[in-house]
């Protein structure tokens, strides 16, 4: 069983940065690809970035290629999102996901890849 606990989101205006945490606990060693998500208003959750075990493949919705960088500190359990140049279209709420089971290659993509998430960070971009 793995807990996932998100830190890092708040209020920003254009064109700045936050970081987002990802602290993973329980039975760490099983966590396997790590992704971030996000949900707006009425929105479907789409996935914003994924990370292998390995942390060598990633992989980065269009919207945020250049701007978002995602990363994991294994030795901490824990997982990151950078994100610069924030735009009002990045406002939702961010959830941190792990996949426990596959390879130490694999980028999972789709939600149901995932099975377990954290209680989500609202990210707030004004214009």
């Amino acid at each position: 069983q793995v807990q996932l606990v998100e830190s890092g989101g708040g209020l920003v205006q254009a064109g700045g940065s936050l970081r987002l945490s990802c602290a993973a606990s329980g039975y760490v060693a099983s966590t396997y690809a790590m992704g971030w998500f996000r949900q707006a208003p009425g929105k479907e959750r789409e996935v914003v970035a994924a990370i292998s075990w390995n942390g060598r493949n990633t992989y980065y919705v269009d919207s945020v290629k250049g701007r978002f960088t995602i990363s994991r500190d294994n030795a901490k359990n824990t997982g990151y999102l950078q994100m610069n140049s924030l735009k009002p279209e990045d406002t939702a709420v961010y959830y941190c996901a792990a996949r426990t089971y596959g390879s130490d290659w694999y980028t999972a993509r789709a939600t149901h890849e995932y099975n377990y998430w954290g209680q989500g960070t609202q990210v707030t971009v004004s214009s």
